[in-house]
């Protein structure tokens, strides 16, 4: 600001000396502009030539002629101004001093000159305190926002992790519990044996999703070939994010195993159809079907491991059944 702004004081201020004094005033504009650069380099080296330029112009006055009063005093006042914003007092103040004391002794002691500079330095100095007190508040209440912000991010993928963690116990070990608590007939132990191994396999299996996009149709294909049931597959591929893929895999684990274990029928079907930028994945069953209006509030095998998790990856699951069957449609996103 003080290079722009003395540089430009500086040419009004050649076209206001007289003729002869032309060269002279052009020799100092000069010296305006070089102190210009220096102002955009080193700070010490900037308030040398700060202090040059207004030696200079302050002492040639007298030479020049014209308004080259006003020309010395306006460029002495913003150098003043802009020394408070960059220095601290100990050196701001001694130097605007020295500086006046430069102006007087050329032009001789005017009371309205010491007035205005030691005005203008004082509001200079106090608007600079203002503002930067008024920057740290920001900057103390940005560092408040962000660290209330992180925590509840943490918050949130804590409660994703508890969610999918019940999710995933529901889809193991109290589902196994649950078809060998109801099987009044007596416990198949070969059944009962599979489930607990698939169960302590996904229990103890990392189930970390990167950032990278997946084909869900290849990994959907890979859990329909591992179901206890006859799957019949249409399977087309689906790239979508890794977190949305684990997502839909469990979903369609689960929705297979409710078959196995619920659905008195050993055949499913299971589709994969991408849909523009998302995907749409259905697991059909010819079963006894159920009521899902009248499913236990308590039971989580819908509404935590296929609604809530669709749910919570931006998805969508629908459940349709009835005598002829049940239907369990995904969609992402919603």
């Amino acid at each position: 600001m003080r290079g722009v702004g003395v540089v430009l004081l500086s040419a009004f201020g050649v076209c206001s000396v007289s003729d002869e004094a032309l060269p002279a005033g052009f020799a100092l504009l000069g010296l305006m502009v070089v102190g210009a650069v220096a102002d955009f380099l080193d700070r010490r080296l900037a308030l040398g030539f700060a202090v040059v330029r207004v030696v200079a112009v302050c002492a040639a006055q007298g030479a020049l002629g014209g308004e080259s009063a006003l020309w010395a005093l306006n460029v002495l006042t913003t150098t003043a101004i802009t020394l408070q914003w960059e220095w601290r007092p100990a050196v701001a103040a001694p130097v605007t001093g020295a500086l006046l004391g430069v102006q007087l002794r050329a032009a001789g002691f005017d009371g309205e000159v010491v007035l205005r500079v030691l005005l203008e330095c004082a509001l200079a100095r106090f608007a600079y305190v203002v503002v930067r007190r008024s920057t740290w508040r920001v900057d103390e209440q940005r560092v408040r926002q962000a660290e209330v912000e992180r925590a509840e991010v943490t918050a949130a993928e804590r409660r994703a992790r508890e969610r999918e963690y019940l999710a995933l116990l529901h889809d193991t070990a109290s589902a196994t519990f649950l078809v060998v608590a109801t099987q009044a007939g007596g416990v198949d132990a070969a059944a009962v044996a599979g489930f607990a191994r698939r169960d302590l396999e996904l229990l103890t299996r990392a189930g970390d999703a990167g950032n990278g996009l997946v084909d869900v149709g290849a990994s959907v294909r890979a859990v329909a070939d591992r179901s206890p049931l006859e799957v019949t597959t249409g399977v087309s591929a689906a790239p979508v994010p890794a977190r949305v893929a684990l997502a839909l895999v469990r979903a369609v684990r689960e929705s297979l195993l409710n078959v196995a274990r619920h659905a008195g029928t050993t055949c499913a079907e299971v589709s994969v159809v991408p849909v523009g930028d998302g995907v749409v994945v259905a697991v059909v069953d010819r079963g006894r079907g159920f009521d899902p209006d009248r499913v236990s509030r308590h039971r989580r095998g819908i509404s935590g491991s296929v609604v809530g998790r669709m749910a919570a990856v931006g998805g969508s699951a629908a459940v349709t059944s009835g005598p002829g069957g049940t239907v369990v449609r995904l969609a992402w996103p919603a």
